[in-house]
């Protein structure tokens, strides 16, 4: 398997609540991307993903995104697609977007 460009992270949608999740270092979810568990080669991020998708009792559509590392040592999305999904519903007044 070649070397991802990125390191990657696992992402999901919770199966109840339909909100954007990142899986974390100790196996749970976060809606917080910057929590999210970072793999930096293919193996890890291999078995990240068999840890999500084990859960699918509680997640649905779990994939990994390339992430690039930030100043502040967290995980920030490199694609559009990704950044976009931070923000929540793309529809102005729900979910996290409410917040603003």
């Amino acid at each position: 398997m070649p070397r991802p460009k990125h390191p990657q992270i696992v992402t999901a949608n919770d199966l109840f609540e339909g909100d954007v999740i990142y899986l974390t270092g100790e196996g749970g979810w976060t809606r917080l991307h910057g929590d999210a568990a970072v793999a930096h080669d293919p193996d890890e991020a291999q078995r990240l993903l068999a840890v999500a998708q084990a859960q699918s009792g509680q997640i649905v559509g779990a994939y990994l995104a390339d992430a690039v590392i930030g100043p502040d040592g967290r995980p920030q999305p490199v694609h559009f697609r990704e950044a976009f999904r931070t923000r929540g519903p793309s529809n102005h007044f729900h979910g996290k977007q409410a917040e603003v």
